[in-house]
């Protein structure tokens, strides 16, 4: 093999073993990885602080809770218990967070489907299924609308969350 052909092999191993510390744990498949919940907002946002040190606002991709926050919203019913459930699935929490079609919404938050590592539980799944969430489907990010979709409707069907404590 010829000296530049070995460098080049070289610096090929060295960008491809480095890619997944640049871009995180979640390597070189275009998703933003893991981190760390250091702060929940609300029922559907989080802040998450990646292995790089930077932290990232992240809104939860297909579904809404109620406002709780919103500047110039009075606090919706079950907002503050969406919220609280939300801190209980993910707050001080290793969470896997995956894209759809858009990586970030107009408010520069990143847009994200939400893992917990511990144990695999899909959290956006999880606040529709008891009932701390609504669908809130937005193309071109619909990978999990169908799910939610079926979520909700067996929650509200059972009367679970806010489908039994607000009027609709």
């Amino acid at each position: 093999m010829s000296g530049r052909f070995v460098v080049l092999l070289l610096i090929t191993a060295l960008a491809v073993g480095c890619g997944d510390a640049l871009l995180g744990e979640g390597g070189s498949t275009g998703e933003p990885g893991t981190g760390r919940v250091v702060r929940v907002v609300d029922g559907d946002t989080i802040h998450v602080r990646l292995p790089d040190g930077t932290k990232e606002k992240v809104r939860y991709i297909g579904i809404d809770t109620p406002e709780s926050v919103k500047p110039d919203t009075p606090v919706q019913c079950f907002a503050k218990a969406a919220s609280a459930h939300n801190a209980d699935l993910v707050a001080g929490e290793r969470v896997e967070l995956r894209t759809d079609a858009e990586e970030r919404d107009r408010y520069g938050r990143l847009l994200a489907y939400v893992y917990r590592e511990r144990d695999g539980v899909f959290v956006n799944a999880a606040l529709v299924r008891e009932g701390y969430a609504q669908p809130l489907t937005i193309a071109p990010n619909v990978r999990h609308a169908d799910e939610f979709a079926a979520l909700a409707r067996s929650a509200r069907n059972a009367g679970r969350g806010l489908w039994g404590a607000c009027e609709s």
